[in-house]
């Protein structure tokens, strides 16, 4: 028998998409329009989120690249040109993160383009990740470092409108606060986790610096080996048997039996290990909760993190809560 409640639900998705579609157009055009406010374009949710908080009712914030669509390939497209010529300030993460080509070169050829995760480098080039060679772009995975964007954010908000600085700086402080206090509690969450089982699989190499924080006991050299995935730093590559069974080897070594697939990732990856697992005689499941790397969904910038380490914590203590990969 049908549930009329989904068929409801299935007839009315359409429009639902369509009024979203022009709720979002429609804001565009608002923020096309002069009113008065700074115009600033965020490449991401991740910086937008940080921009908003400090700017407050000073500016008018765009993000570019929505939803769950992935800032590592994405491409500019018809209208996006318009944009970037209408922003009074663009912010970006940088490091390699948006290096779609037509995206790359816009950012690169104006001044008014800011690049936080270059600045956050040639402030702490310590804290920042290379991996085979390449940096690695997902800084704002660390709360205690993607704080340290905030200030370039004061400094560029303010050159540009010398009366708000005291809001920025005010509104600025209030936030790095609040960074402060979420990047705490995210440490003690995950230190309630066995440290024996304080090891992450996750579809694509978003969780390095969360892993370097967050997984890892005080200290610990071997941080690295807290986290791993079977795609690399841009979820665009294929495969390999090789690559299949190094994640294998990896759940094994560390007896661990939960993978977790990221929001906007294909979760083809992680079904084909549970399968190639399955065959081995090892039982591996996929959690039916995903985590949020390069996308944000609807949450804040701390809610995202939030719902990281609640996901993680709630998942490595109680892997029975897991759906079985054969579900999938």
């Amino acid at each position: 028998m049908l549930n009329v409640k989904k068929v409801l639900f299935l007839l009315l998705l359409p429009l639902l998409a369509i009024g979203c579609f022009k709720a979002s157009k429609s804001r565009l055009g608002e923020w096309m329009q002069d009113d008065g406010k700074i115009k600033i374009l965020s490449t991401t949710a991740q910086v937008g989120d940080l921009v908003a908080a400090v700017g407050g009712d000073r500016v008018s914030n765009w993000v570019l690249i929505q939803g769950e669509l992935d800032p590592h390939s994405y491409e500019i497209v018809k209208g996006d040109g318009e944009k970037l010529a209408r922003a009074d300030l663009i912010f970006y993460n940088g490091l390699g993160l948006e290096h779609g080509a037509g995206l790359s070169s816009q950012l690169k050829g104006t001044h008014k383009a800011i690049a936080l995760g270059e600045r956050i480098q040639e402030a702490y080039p310590e804290r920042i990740l290379l991996r085979e060679d390449a940096v690695d772009p997902h800084i704002w995975m660390d709360i205690s470092l993607w704080k340290e964007a905030v200030p370039s954010i004061i400094e560029e908000l303010s050159s540009l409108d010398p009366e708000g600085t005291s809001e920025y700086c005010e509104r600025g402080e209030a936030l790095m606060l609040q960074m402060d206090e979420a990047h705490l509690a995210l440490i003690e969450k995950m230190r309630k986790i066995p440290s024996e089982k304080r090891y992450l699989v996750t579809s694509h190499d978003a969780f390095h610096y969360f892993a370097r924080c967050y997984l890892a006991n005080p200290g610990e050299k071997s941080w690295e080996d807290r986290f791993a995935a079977p795609e690399g730093l841009a979820p665009d590559g294929q495969l390999s048997p090789v690559d299949i069974q190094g994640i294998i080897d990896y759940l094994r070594a560390h007896k661990i039996s939960v993978v977790f697939p990221e929001s906007n990732v294909s979760r083809d990856s992680i079904r084909k290990i549970a399968s190639a697992g399955r065959e081995m005689g090892v039982e591996i499941e996929i959690c039916s909760e995903p985590l949020y790397g390069d996308s944000m969904s609807h949450l804040s910038y701390l809610e995202m993190m939030r719902q990281n380490g609640d996901v993680i914590a709630r998942h490595l203590a109680l892997e029975n809560d897991c759906e079985g990969a054969l579900e999938e």
